[in-house]
């Protein structure tokens, strides 16, 4: 079993340890089922096994661990999928990307250049750092695809932030081709 983070637990019985309760009040059960038998017969006896459910019903209600309210709501309701974490952040950084040239080299192109090296190494066997020619030629399979390169080289050094301050970020067109070339990598 898990808890709501996760984490492994052990479930501990509450009855643990009870087994001499549970043999006294088994053993009185019985004498007073047997007592109320001899006294009015099956009617009697009856009596007895509904009063005793009633009994136990009451003492187990007592005795057992109650729910707490978030558990008790949680055990209700059915799981339903967890938004996305993060996501308002994400859209943040990509819009951001957009308008600010800096922001994109200090936030969003490190990202795209660490998938584009993941990609490459998994699929193509070639290591963006060691071989970027070899990177650039499969990521710019055609010539339409050749101005995403400057968007993600790693050998480009991005220049100081005061120069390019008042720079537009990579245009959203470019954006989304080069991440659609790098899905299909």
């Amino acid at each position: 079993m898990t808890d709501h983070d996760g984490d492994a637990f052990v479930s501990v019985s509450p009855w643990r340890g009870a087994r001499p309760e549970l043999v006294i009040t088994g053993v009185l059960v019985t004498v007073t089922a047997l007592a109320g038998y001899a006294v009015a017969g099956w009617p009697g006896l009856t009596v007895v096994a509904v009063a005793t459910a009633a009994i136990a019903m009451a003492v187990l209600r007592i005795l057992l661990p109650q729910l707490t309210p978030d558990e008790a709501k949680r055990a209700r309701v059915k799981p339903t999928a967890r938004t996305l974490s993060g996501y308002s952040h994400r859209r943040f950084v990509v819009q951001t990307a957009t308008t600010s040239l800096p922001f994109y080299n200090s936030e969003l192109r490190p990202v795209l250049e660490h998938l584009l090296a993941a990609r490459l190494a998994e699929r193509h066997d070639v290591h963006l750092y060691a071989d970027p020619e070899a990177a650039r030629r499969v990521l710019c399979r055609n010539p339409r695809d050749a101005d995403l390169w400057p968007w993600i080289d790693p050998a480009a050094q991005p220049q100081n932030a005061r120069d390019n301050r008042e720079q537009r970020g990579i245009p959203r067109r470019t954006l989304s081709r080069l991440i659609n070339r790098l899905e299909q990598l």
